[in-house]
């Protein structure tokens, strides 16, 4: 499954696991309550499908075990993004996940933006299929502004009760599909609060807790998917505590950091704010002891596992069943296509999509478009690998085409950057070049008998160009590009954010929204929405729709 793991920061958490230590030292304290144990609260944050990685559902489940052992007030959440990110998601929309967040014994959830990627219908089934329910105080609907998940949860611990109340962030709307929270007509029907200021989050995130605190609760934990680095900074939730009181601990999620950290609240008392990372690299702890004392840890490994966390068979029988049928699944129809859409020149068999137009390279880079609503879409001749034959098009199939688990995201970026990128894309054709761009919304010129004149660092990073550009008649829709006008393009985390084949002219641009989906994903939505359920005579031209023009 490493194929399809979502890389996103996948080295940030590498270095901090030694700094972390064993435990936080004590973050605030609160008055003694009338029991004798800790209640421990164990949570996740961004799994993304991570079954199996790092600890992985088996360490999860063998850890809450352990702890079971020392004290009967045990409670385990997930602060979101836990059902997508590969195949086992995808192809059971989230159920599959699930399954195992229920064998573990989840008692508390919440949605991340990425728990919408089905649609907010889904969102509400699986919701009442996870025994522990989804809870979001945030998520709003109607004129009367109801929340659609409950807004929080009381767990009694004998004589003491705590609120878990959820919170989702408000750059889902952006982060997932805008028209899950639209009606048929393109209006908004679902809210996250999501104003510039971030009052209207505080203020119901404070209702919620005022409400969680009158019908009892002695703590209230926030369980958030807000995060803090690369969000808006009124919605993260440092800024969140600094504007709310009445919550005692912090549960984050969504930025994919690993911290243990106190931030001041309104009334300027030390909070304790934790998160763990991503794909199970850690395990989190948050502790109230009798005393009243909030403490957290971070958990990097089980004690007792050996290697995959074997002392938990039937978390490791469930994740065994998911997987035969997860594997069972690669053979699901997606749609079909009436036309062969190829990656190879169909004379020599040489890689047609590293150096000229093919029909499958405009389908791709069509879909990432028309689903992201860009003026632009560009696709990468080598981030396409595999032909699909004409006929059933499967998962196996998609993922043939799509084997690196990239993620679509869209930037705003000038006609310049735009005629850089393209030049960039063309210094090497007619030979093959994994960077070679293949276009939606847009069509180019390549002048072979004109000498490249990119200039790269010594990282092969796109710099300049030192003379004649060899890409000509560049047309946007039916009007010439210009070059000191901005357009909205879509592609993929490889390039748009991390500059991949030295396109370096990309991670500067204003990041308008961000992992949208997985590119396979992409696939079956556009033939799913956009095309009636078959790729048809459109694309029949194996040569592409005459977007790319070589001389």
């Amino acid at each position: 499954m490493r194929h399809f793991r979502n890389f996103r920061n996948k080295f940030a958490n590498m270095f901090l696991s030694a700094a972390l230590g064993a435990a936080a030292a004590a973050m605030a304290a609160m008055p003694a309550f009338a029991i004798d144990q800790d209640i421990v609260i164990i949570h996740t944050n961004d799994t993304h499908c991570g079954i199996e990685d790092n600890l992985g559902f088996e360490g999860v489940s063998a850890y809450e075990k352990q702890v079971k052992a020392s004290t009967p007030y045990v409670t385990l959440v997930d602060a979101g993004d836990a059902i997508q990110g590969a195949p086992v998601g995808t192809l059971t929309e989230g159920y599959a996940i699930i399954r195992l967040m229920n064998q573990a014994g989840y008692d508390f959830a919440i949605p991340g933006n990425h728990e919408f990627d089905y649609g907010m219908d889904r969102l509400l089934t699986l919701s009442s299929r996870l025994n522990g329910g989804y809870y979001s105080c945030n998520l709003l609907t109607g004129p009367a502004r109801e929340t659609v998940l409950e807004p929080y949860k009381l767990i009694r611990y004998d004589d003491v009760t705590v609120a878990y109340v959820g919170v989702t962030t408000p750059e889902s709307i952006t982060k997932s599909t805008p028209t899950y929270f639209q009606d048929g007509s393109g209006n908004y029907i679902y809210d996250l609060c999501g104003d510039e200021t971030g009052e209207a989050l505080y203020g119901q995130i404070q209702k919620a807790v005022d409400a969680a605190t009158d019908a009892g609760a002695d703590y209230v934990i926030l369980v958030a998917h807000l995060g803090n680095e690369g969000v808006k900074s009124c919605w993260t939730s440092k800024s969140v505590i600094a504007h709310t009181n009445g919550i005692h601990a912090v549960i984050d999620g969504h930025s994919h950091e690993t911290y243990m950290e106190k931030a001041p609240n309104k009334d300027g008392v030390l909070i304790p704010l934790a998160q763990t990372g991503t794909k199970f690299t850690h395990i989190g702890k948050m502790t109230i002891a009798p005393s009243g004392e909030i403490t957290m840890d971070m958990v990097d490994s089980v004690p007792g596992q050996d290697g995959k966390a074997q002392a938990d068979p039937e978390m490791a029988e469930a994740i065994a069943q998911v997987k035969s049928q997860y594997e069972e699944s690669l053979k699901t129809v997606l749609g079909r296509t009436d036309v062969k859409l190829t990656a190879e020149n169909p004379a020599t068999g040489s890689r047609a999509v590293r150096n000229s137009e093919t029909n499958l390279g405009d389908f791709c880079a069509d879909a990432y478009r028309i689903l992201l609503g860009a003026d632009i879409g560009f696709v990468n001749g080598g981030g396409i690998r595999a032909s699909i034959e004409a006929g059933d098009i499967t998962f196996e199939d998609a993922l043939k085409v799509y084997p690196f688990g990239n993620m679509i995201c869209m930037v705003e970026i000038t006609g310049q950057q735009i005629k850089d990128a393209l030049e960039m894309g063309a210094r090497y054709c007619p030979e093959e070049n994994g960077g070679f761009i293949h276009v939606s919304g847009l069509a180019y010129t390549i002048d072979t008998s004109v000498p490249s004149h990119v200039q790269t660092d010594e990282r092969g990073n796109f710099t300049g160009v030192s003379g004649e550009y060899r890409v000509k008649d560049i047309y946007v829709g039916d009007e010439p590009l210009e070059l000191d006008k901005t357009y909205t393009l879509a592609s993929h985390n490889y390039w748009l954010k991390s500059g991949g084949d030295g396109m370096s002219m990309f991670p500067s641009c204003p990041l308008l929204r961000d992992e949208v989906m997985v590119d396979v994903d992409t696939i079956t939505t556009y033939i799913r929405d956009y095309l009636g359920g078959t790729v048809g005579a459109e694309y029949a031209n194996p040569s592409g729709l005459g977007r790319i023009t070589i001389k």
